[in-house]
């Protein structure tokens, strides 16, 4: 049962989809631009530097506040599985940010909402890690796609190295939930991604480009 909680907890605060709220206080609505993607790239893309920066921020954040509301809630009874608790809560918010009933299922990928999980669930040596193969991507490739995809690999493979490594402190079937819920965020992110995978074995994927807006 706490399980499910953690996953309700978390889809609430997926909800908040920053991308959208900002463009709505602009009077646009960001799913009809662009890509129609209601994430970070697409908001960067559309309206501006200053409007990614607060997408990012806004959707990595409302995971990692999804998470301290479980760990919060749960420290006292469930304290020898807080870990496994707070992916749940993690899987959950990205649940909501990408599939939003309010918005007819419609949100984003993912990846910002994955990266808060990142910071809550790792080390800040693995956080860099990550940050270290997205930027380098990026900046060789100019694919966003590219360099979002690769995160969520390197992601499972640091829970699975951290849970073998006893970072985590839980029986090994607790352990194996976690990187099952790490997995299913890297193929949720691949399956979010489809499209984009196509575009850059075609070699015809969007590269990341800024757009001007008079809101900056």
């Amino acid at each position: 049962m706490e399980r499910i909680i953690c996953v309700c907890i978390g889809y609430a605060f997926g909800l908040l989809q920053t991308g959208y709220l900002y463009g709505r206080l602009h009077h646009i609505d960001i799913r009809k631009q662009g890509s129609g993607n209601a994430g970070t790239t697409n908001a960067l893309r559309t309206l501006g530097w200053k409007a990614g920066a607060v997408t990012l921020l806004g959707d990595a954040f409302k995971c990692v506040f999804a998470v301290l509301a479980v760990q919060q809630i749960f420290k006292n009874s469930h304290a020898d599985i807080l870990p496994l608790l707070s992916m749940y809560a993690g899987m959950g918010a990205v649940l909501g940010h990408n599939y939003p009933f309010y918005m007819k299922f419609k949100g984003g990928k993912g990846i910002a909402a994955t990266a808060g999980l990142l910071l809550s669930t790792t080390t800040p040596v693995m956080v860099l890690v990550c940050l270290a193969a997205f930027v380098g991507i990026v900046a060789a490739t100019r694919y966003v796609s590219a360099g979002s995809l690769a995160v969520v690999v390197i992601y499972l493979l640091e829970i699975v190295y951290l849970g073998e490594t006893g970072t985590y402190g839980m029986e090994t079937g607790y352990l194996y939930e976690m990187y099952g819920i790490a997995a299913f965020l890297m193929l949720s992110a691949f399956f979010k991604h489809r499209e984009n995978i196509k575009r850059l074995l075609n070699g015809n994927e969007n590269k990341i480009s800024v757009g001007k807006s008079k809101h900056e």
